[in-house]
């Protein structure tokens, strides 16, 4: 009989727990303590590769600063044979995801499965880690029932920096929008993830079940998932609001913080709030002196064409004018022998206005001819001077 693997000279290997992307988490047994444990072992193919092999140390450091009771504890880390391993406390091996397969949970007791995964995020926040990784193969149960959030293997705190930058890490069905779209880790996002783990509780199916990457890709950026209310009729309504909230689309419309969702789910706060609404610099003018735009808009464009119809008018009457001016024939004046001046008329002219009714000029009177009764000059004929 082969005798079981010790790593470290510690931990006694066993069966097999469970299996994920990168690691595998095996039954062990602490020979110092005398107590069993879970050891996660990074893949060998994996072991290669620098930013797993830093994962690995992220996720022992950050659990290990978390003293929760609703936080998988860290007992230990090391490498054996250039395995990178991790020692955690044994659990009883069942995850929520084990438990959702069997149907739809009861309403409370996906209360009371929120409350404690909500307070362990409350924890890691207030410590600046984010998990990042929320699901229900990552929330497991203890003996005595109560839930415990395992696996920080890709949180990230402000200390840490590698992961790439536009890199997704994750599960994409517990991914929101703004994290598929490249857009870095928040921790609305954690929140987010717990929305959708309470969804899939509630109902028993994803909200996003497609399969293909692409498709599951778009459905989360583009098409909500059914309304609980929907698939299950008999929730309760401030149940289904606090997990529709927390999977809102836009991040405003999410809860702040982990302390807040649980307050709402426990009823202590209200409905959710809107986004602040934005505050005009001046009031809007009182509804009763408020003037319609359509009606200005019309009673311009009138007064517009009453004053181009006169103005054109003007011009129509300028341009006739200067037609019948140049139209009219001029006057002649008389011929006259006398060297003499023709004195200027009597009347004044008033230049007529336009029209075509011939006009009378009074025309001054033709002097008289030398040699009719006179001399030309005025005198009396010589041949009446006789006879003085």
């Amino acid at each position: 009989m082969q005798a079981p693997e010790v790593l470290g000279g510690r931990y006694e290997l066993r069966g097999v727990l469970g299996r994920g992307g990168m690691a595998e988490v095996r039954d062990g047994w602490d020979i110092r303590l005398d107590r069993p444990v879970a050891v996660k072992l990074l893949y060998p193919v994996f072991t290669t590769q620098p930013d797993n092999r830093m994962r690995f140390e992220v996720e022992a450091r950050a659990a290990a600063t978390l003293n929760h009771p609703h936080i998988v504890s860290v007992h230990d880390s090391g490498e054996h044979a250039g395995m990178p391993y991790i020692v955690m406390e044994r659990l009883s091996g069942q995850t929520l995801a084990d438990v959702i397969a069997q149907g739809p949970l009861p309403q409370p007791q996906v209360r009371s499965i929120l409350d404690e995964v909500l307070s362990a995020l409350a924890a890691a926040h207030a410590a600046g880690i984010l998990h990042r990784d929320i699901k229900p193969a990552n929330i497991l149960f203890s003996t005595s029932g109560h839930t415990k959030v395992a696996d920080f293997g890709i949180a990230k705190s402000a200390g840490s920096a590698h992961t790439l930058t536009g890199q997704i890490v994750g599960t994409m069905a517990y991914l929101s929008a703004d994290r598929i779209a490249g857009r870095p880790a928040s921790f609305a996002d954690d929140l987010y993830a717990v929305g959708v783990v309470g969804y899939e509780a509630l109902t028993g199916r994803r909200a996003f079940p497609q399969e293909n990457l692409a498709e599951l890709a778009r459905a989360v950026a583009e098409d909500p998932p059914p309304p609980l209310a929907m698939l299950r009729p008999d929730v309760d309504p401030a149940l289904a609001s606090v997990i529709e909230r927390a999977m809102a689309r836009d991040p405003a419309w999410r809860f702040g913080g982990a302390n807040e969702m649980r307050a709402a789910l426990a009823g202590r706060i209200g409905a959710p709030a809107r986004p602040a609404t934005r505050v005009l610099a001046a009031p809007l003018p009182d509804s009763t002196t408020m003037v319609v735009a359509p009606a200005v808009r019309r009673n311009r464009s009138r007064w517009y064409l009453g004053l181009a119809a006169a103005v054109v008018a003007v011009l129509v009457a300028a341009i006739a004018f200067i037609v019948d001016s140049a139209s009219q024939p001029a006057v002649p004046e008389p011929a006259s022998t006398s060297t003499s001046a023709i004195p200027p008329p009597t009347t004044s002219f008033v230049p007529p206005p336009p029209s075509t009714t011939p006009v009378l000029i009074e025309e001054p009177p033709a002097p008289k001819k030398r040699g009719e009764n006179g001399n030309g000059n005025g005198g009396k004929p010589k041949g009446d001077r006789g006879g003085d």
